[in-house]
């Protein structure tokens, strides 16, 4: 099963009482931070979650897998997820999981 960001929606609306209106724009803002922070060049840590990391990578020689031939790969930056050991831990052990289906609030 996939995590939709409409599902996140509905949890954020369920487990604090927001409208679906309200708890989509408090969704939209949450991301917008982290985003507008990824295009600026800073590295985004959420502790107990994990980091986004952004790295430059420089020009390079490469292959075209189909041809063989020597191709020009042009210098871009890329990010990188790294989770942290918390919620490593918790994904190993099944605690803290997220189940949209449940109609439980303690999740």
């Amino acid at each position: 099963m996939t995590l939709t960001k409409m599902d996140i929606i509905q949890k954020v609306a369920d487990e604090c009482g927001f409208s679906k209106l309200e708890a989509s724009e408090y969704v939209e803002l949450f991301f917008d931070v982290i985003k507008n922070a990824l295009e600026e060049g800073e590295n985004v840590r959420i502790s107990g979650f994990g980091n986004f990391i952004l790295r430059d990578k420089r020009q390079r020689v490469g292959r075209n897998p189909q041809t063989g031939e020597a191709i020009q790969i042009s210098p871009r930056r890329v990010m990188s997820f790294k989770i942290s050991q918390i919620m490593k831990e918790a994904m190993n052990t099944g605690k803290g999981s997220y189940n949209p289906n449940s109609s439980d609030s303690d999740d």
